[in-house]
């Protein structure tokens, strides 16, 4: 989880146009938005790696993911995104529900003690939502 992002942070910086596109226009300074946002990937990512950390970092990830969330219902309401991204209002559909295992993996993270059933249920969300993201661009 802290190598994927770290990587999406670092995204933030090298291709901010793909990040620009779904900022939704009611968000003041998108630029800024969308860099602030890579810099707290990359730090809660990087806070993810040292056990003392870690559920600073994952907590820290939880509220980014809430915070934005905005962004993926922008591109499920936005033409113009859906067309930057190439894809179709179903696809941006599908997108949506894939915010919720990383919510979840992110509070599976912030746990030192869970339950079994618990860690394979993370274990199982984990491959598919890193594979469906990773393949995004």
């Amino acid at each position: 989880m802290s190598l994927f992002y770290i990587g999406v942070g670092f995204k933030h910086f090298t291709d901010i146009d793909f990040f620009l596109v779904i900022v939704p226009p009611y968000i003041p300074y998108p630029e800024l938005m969308v860099y602030i946002s890579g810099l707290f990937e990359i730090v809660l990512g990087a806070l993810l790696i040292p056990r003392k950390t870690r559920k600073y970092g994952a907590l820290g990830l939880l509220v980014l993911l809430i915070a934005v969330f905005p962004a993926n219902i922008y591109l499920f309401t936005s033409e113009i995104a859906q067309n930057t991204f190439g894809i179709s209002r179903q696809d941006a559909l599908i997108r949506l529900p894939f915010q919720v295992p990383l919510i979840l993996l992110a509070y599976w993270h912030s746990k030192t003690e869970t339950t079994k059933s618990f860690d394979v249920l993370c274990v199982v969300l984990f491959i598919p939502t890193i594979i469906y993201f990773v393949t995004l661009g």
